[in-house]
């Protein structure tokens, strides 16, 4: 069992505060990923929680217990860091075996501690390799299972992946997913990859500027985000300024885009008359007979979909898909786009205005 919590944690550099007034419950055997652009404080978090740092504020608790004061060496906890870090020297049957040996576990012990995880993680049958003889993502298995053989309840991954080719990265993610599940271990997995940390939480929190900005399933932070930046960092969409012009009596909302034209939308808490930002994902984004007015000024193949942008007569980019077995618009095309009003989500137009607001650094 390991259950991790974070009561008011602050961490400063002098006057700089890279994480500021965390609190923080995480399940044990959850799957955790801390996302969020450069610099808001997601690596600063998992070496807190890690004991590398203490926190200049506040306590971290596992399974109840306020371990603030302990070194990392002395916690239940396997880290596994961005930059590969296995000995050179040992082969990949030492490197896993190397956490039960110094702990006096025994020879045999060891062994069958060492084979047990290479074999968790399919490469036992290059146990007797070198490091620098194997590929990027074959190193990092083997760095997983040393973290895991340490017999830590919680794994600590500080963007693990980051550094291996694309494919290699989506193998390897669902891979360390399978692994951790099995073995019920709780995970704290730090990303800036939006579709690495889709695809493995089972809640993410989203940082910025030191703080929790939110938290929730990937489907809960898709579909429903909390924020005008939540929106726009998890996944993709087309964010439009607007003003609500009217409230049906269950709460759904008519808004005015620039120029006049009218889109309905989801429900919302706003008023008639108030400053708002209509967010539609370009999945939701259909080509009509009727509907806002848009040229066309780039197509790009992505695959299963083509991804086309054009410029609105509201002068915003919107940007819709076309199955790859629909008829493709050319760039200069004229269209007409209409939003489905179910998936329509409307947020207060912030202060600061919409470019702050979504704003990465």
């Amino acid at each position: 069992m390991s259950k991790i919590e974070l009561r008011d944690v602050t961490m400063s550099f002098g006057d700089f505060k890279a994480v500021e007034n965390i609190d923080l419950e995480i399940e044990d055997g959850e799957y955790i990923t801390v996302l969020g652009p450069s610099g808001c404080g997601k690596t600063t978090l998992i070496k807190v929680i890690s004991g590398i740092w203490k926190p200049t504020r506040g306590k971290v608790f596992v399974d109840g217990e306020d371990v603030t004061d302990v070194p990392l060496e002395d916690r239940d906890t396997g880290y596994v860091f961005q930059n590969i870090a296995l000995f050179p020297n040992m082969d990949i049957f030492d490197n896993v075996g190397y956490s039960p040996r110094v702990k006096d576990r025994g020879r045999e012990e060891a062994v069958e501690v060492s084979r047990g995880y290479l074999e968790l993680v399919r490469m036992l049958d290059k146990s007797g390799m070198l490091p620098g003889e194997l590929s990027g993502g074959e190193q990092q298995k083997t760095a997983i299972a040393r973290a895991l053989a340490s017999g830590s309840g919680i794994l600590l991954l500080d963007e693990p992946l980051s550094a291996l080719d694309a494919r290699v990265r989506v193998e390897l993610r669902y891979e360390i997913r399978r692994l951790v599940k099995e073995l019920g271990i709780t995970v704290v997995h730090v990303t800036h990859d939006q579709e690495e940390a889709m695809s493995v939480s089972d809640r993410i929190i989203l940082m910025r500027a030191g703080t929790i900005h939110a938290i929730g399933t990937p489907l809960e932070m898709y579909r429903e985000p909390a924020s005008i930046f939540a929106a726009y960092f998890i996944g993709e969409t087309n964010l439009l300024e607007c003003t609500v012009v009217e409230k049906s009596k269950t709460g759904k909302t008519t808004v005015r885009l620039r120029g006049g034209r009218n889109v309905k939308a989801m429900r919302s808490q706003l008023k008639e008359g108030d400053a708002a930002v209509i967010s539609v994902r370009p999945e939701h984004v259909y080509p009509a007979k009727a509907g806002l007015k848009a040229k066309v000024e780039n197509v790009v193949f992505m695959g299963t979909y083509w991804r086309v942008r054009t410029v609105s007569e509201t002068r915003d980019y919107v940007d819709y898909n076309v199955s790859s077995s629909d008829k493709v618009p050319n760039v200069g095309d004229k269209v007409n786009l209409v939003f489905n009003k179910k998936a329509t989500r409307v947020f207060k137009r912030p202060e600061i205005g919409l470019t702050e607001a979504i704003k990465l650094e």
